[in-house]
C-alpha cells in the first residue's frame, strides 16, 4: 500500500468510524451510521472500493462520475456530498501535524504486521483536553491475543539464540530513533493522555533511557562458577531468558512504562506481548514502529489492545507466556497474581501508592515547597509515586503552607499543547469525580481550602490545583490514592508521630522527607516502610535505580542492574567426572 492508498483508507475510517465531541458525525448523516458500533475497518484498497460502492454511490463511467481511486482501481464513483466531504478531509484528525505522520499507528502489531481486529470492531481514543476522537483502534480480544502469543513464541526460538552484542546493537538503534522522533512522540502522548508537552518530552527521554540502559546491560548478564565439594566436579550457574513475556501498561506514562518492561525483556532474549491501556495505545504503537525500524525482528514485540478482560485471561491461561509484568492498581494486580498462579508464571507488579511527603522543622522550607510542587502536581497528580499526603511539623507548618501555596498559584491549567501550560486535564470523568469526592469529604471533616477545590473553566476534565489545610489521617484524601491535583496537608509534632502516620497504610511504594539533619536522615530513611525514599529530593525516577515497592505496592524491581533479572531464569549445571 502506498501513501495515497493509505490516505483513502484513512478517509474511509473518518467517514464511518470517527466522531468529534459536540459535532454531528458525517457517519450519522448517512446510512453508514450503523458502522460506528462495529466499525468494519478496511485493510486494503479493494475493501474501500467495495464499501464505498454500496454506501456512497455506484460504479461506472460517464458525465458526473469521479475517478475516486484513480489508477489504483481503474473504477469511478458518483459520490454523495457527505461522502465526498469525508473523503476530502479524511486524512486529517485531531492530532496536530506530525513530522512523520506514519508514526500514528491505529492498529495492533502481530508478527511484524499492523492488523485490525478480526471482526473489524474498533474503539475510540479521545483527547481528554478537547473530547475529540484522536483515532479508532482495534477492539481486540482472545483470538488476536492468542495469535500474538504464537508469534512471540515463534520469534523466541531465534531471538533467544542471538548474541547479547547483537541485541544490544539493535536496542541502541531503537534508542537513537526514539530521541530522533522525540517531538512527534511527545505530541502523540499529549494528545491522547493530556500531559503538558514539556512533560511529554521529558517522558520520551525517560522512556528512551531504559532502552539505552538495557542495551548496555544485555552484555552483562553474568553467570557464576561455584567451588564444588568434590574434586572431579565443577558447578556452573547460567542465566537464560524466561521466554515469552506479557506486559500490561497503564495510561499515565504510556511510553516509559512500555520501554521499562520491553527493554529489559528484549535485552535478556525474551519476546513480548504488550497490552497498552485502552485510553493511550498510540504512544505504544509509535514506539513499537520505531523498534521495527531499528531492525528488531518481527514477532519480538507484539501489541494487542481492546477487551481487557479477554486479553488478560488469554495471557494468564497461556502456557507459552512464562512471565507477567504489570503496572497499575493494586486491585487489578491482585487479580492478575491469582490468575498467574494456575500456570505458575513469574510475575512483577508495580502497584498503587500513598506516598507521604514529610517536612521536618529543620528542613529548608523553600526547597521543600518546590519539591512538593514537583512530586504532587507532575502529570496532574496522576503518578503512582506522587506525594499523596503532606506531613509538616508544627513549627514550620504555616511557613510551608504559604510557600507551597505561592508555588501552586504559579501553575497554569490548559490544553497541554499550548505554550506555558503546566497542568493538563485528568484522564476521564471518573478520575474527576473521585477527587471531587475526596475534596467534599475532607471539607465536611474540617479541612480548609487554601487553593482550588473545583473544576477548572478550561473544560470538563480539568480540575484546579487544590490545597487542603488541616487534613487528618482519617480522610479519604489521605488514606486513598487520590491520583489528582489535590494536596492534603497534615500537621505533626514529633518524628515518631510522623513515621507512624507515614507507615499507617497498606501501600509501600515511595516516600519523601526533607530535613537538615544527617542523623535524622539516616534514621527516618531506615524507618519508612517504602521501597523508594527521597531524602531532600522529590524526583526519584531514574533508569539507574531499582524502581518498585513493598507491602501491597508490588513485587520485583524495574530499571537498574537488578531489573534484567526479572526476565531471566537461573540454571545450575553440574559437570562430573573431571579428571585432573
Amino acid at each position: 500500500m502506498n501513501v495515497k492508498q493509505a490516505r483513502i483508507i484513512l478517509g474511509f475510517r473518518q467517514l464511518f468510524c470517527h466522531r468529534s465531541a459536540g459535532a454531528t458525525s458525517i457517519a450519522s448523516q448517512t446510512s453508514g451510521a450503523r458502522y460506528r458500533s462495529s466499525c468494519v475497518v478496511p485493510s486494503n484498497i479493494q475493501d474501500v472500493h467495495s464499501t464505498l460502492h454500496s454506501r456512497c454511490g455506484s460504479g461506472g463511467g460517464g458525465a458526473g462520475k469521479r475517478d475516486l481511486i484513480g489508477r489504483f482501481t481503474q473504477r469511478t464513483f458518483h459520490l454523495t456530498p457527505t461522502c465526498q466531504m469525508a473523503l476530502d478531509s479524511g486524512s486529517s484528525n485531531s492530532v496536530p501535524k506530525l513530522k512523520d505522520p506514519s508514526l500514528l499507528k491505529d492498529l495492533g502489531l502481530i508478527g511484524g504486521k499492523w492488523v485490525g481486529a478480526h471482526d473489524g470492531k474498533t474503539m475510540p481514543v479521545h483527547n481528554p483536553a478537547t473530547g475529540e476522537v484522536v483515532a479508532e483502534v482495534p477492539l481486540m480480544g482472545a483470538q488476536e491475543t492468542a495469535e500474538a502469543i504464537a508469534a512471540a513464541d515463534e520469534a523466541f526460538q531465534t531471538w533467544s539464540k542471538t548474541t547479547a552484542k547483537h541485541r544490544s546493537q539493535l536496542l541502541k538503534k531503537w534508542y537513537d530513533l526514539m530521541l530522533a522522533n522525540k517531538e512527534d512522540l511527545a505530541v502523540l502522548m499529549t494528545v491522547e493522555q493530556g500531559k503538558p508537552l514539556a512533560e511529554a518530552r521529558g517522558e520520551i527521554e525517560y522512556g528512551a533511557s531504559f532502552v539505552e540502559w538495557f542495551a548496555e546491560e544485555a552484555k552483562r548478564m553474568y553467570g557464576d562458577v561455584i567451588p564444588a565439594a568434590r574434586p572431579d566436579n565443577r558447578i556452573l550457574v547460567l542465566k537464560q531468558p524466561v521466554g515469552v513475556i506479557a506486559a500490561i501498561t497503564p495510561w499515565n506514562f504510556p511510553v516509559a512504562m512500555a520501554t521499562r518492561k520491553l527493554a529489559p525483556a528484549l535485552a535478556a532474549g525474551c519476546t513480548a506481548v504488550l497490552k497498552p491501556a485502552e485510553l493511550t495505545p498510540l504512544s505504544a504503537t509509535a514506539v513499537a514502529e520505531l523498534a521495527l525500524r531499528a531492525g528488531i525482528p518481527a514477532g519480538v514485540i507484539n501489541i494487542v489492545m481492546g477487551d481487557a478482560k479477554s486479553i488478560g485471561e488469554t495471557l494468564l491461561k497461556s502456557k507459552e507466556v512464562r512471565k507477567l509484568t504489570f503496572t497499575g492498581s493494586t486491585a487489578v494486580g491482585k487479580l492478575l497474581m491469582k490468575g498467574a498462579a494456575d500456570t505458575v508464571k513469574k510475575i512483577s507488579l508495580e502497584l498503587g501508592g500513598n506516598a507521604p511527603f514529610i517536612v521536618f522543622d529543620d528542613a529548608d522550607v523553600a526547597l521543600a515547597a518546590k519539591g512538593a510542587l514537583t512530586t504532587k502536581y507532575r502529570n496532574m497528580g496522576q503518578t503512582c509515586v506522587c506525594a499523596n499526603r503532606l506531613l509538616v511539623q508544627e513549627g514550620v507548618y504555616d511557613e510551608f503552607a504559604a510557600a507551597f501555596a505561592a508555588e501552586v498559584a504559579a501553575l497554569r491549567v490548559g490544553n497541554g499543547l499550548e505554550a506555558g501550560v503546566t497542568q493538563g486535564p485528568l484522564i476521564d470523568e471518573r478520575a474527576v469525580q473521585k477527587i471531587e469526592g475526596h475534596v467534599e469529604e475532607a471539607l465536611a471533616k474540617g479541612a480548609r481550602l487554601a487553593a482550588g477545590g473545583k473544576r477548572h473553566a478550561a473544560g470538563p476534565l480539568f480540575y484546579e490545583p487544590t490545597i487542603l489545610l488541616d487534613a487528618t489521617p482519617d480522610m479519604l484524601a489521605t488514606r486513598e490514592e487520590n491520583f489528582g491535583p489535590v494536596a492534603p496537608i497534615m500537621k505533626f509534632k514529633t518524628e515518631e508521630e510522623a513515621i507512624r502516620i507515614a507507615n499507617d497504610t497498606e501501600y509501600g511504594l515511595a516516600a519523601y522527607f526533607y530535613t537538615g539533619s544527617l542523623t535524622r536522615g539516616w534514621r527516618v530513611a531506615e524507618a519508612l516502610q517504602y521501597g523508594m525514599v527521597g531524602l531532600n529530593e522529590s524526583n526519584i525516577s531514574t533508569e539507574a535505580a531499582p524502581f518498585g515497592g513493598i507491602k501491597q505496592s508490588g513485587l520485583g524491581r524495574e530499571g537498574s542492574k537488578y531489573g534484567i533479572d526479572e526476565y531471566l531464569e537461573m540454571k545450575y549445571v553440574m559437570l562430573g567426572n573431571i579428571r585432573t
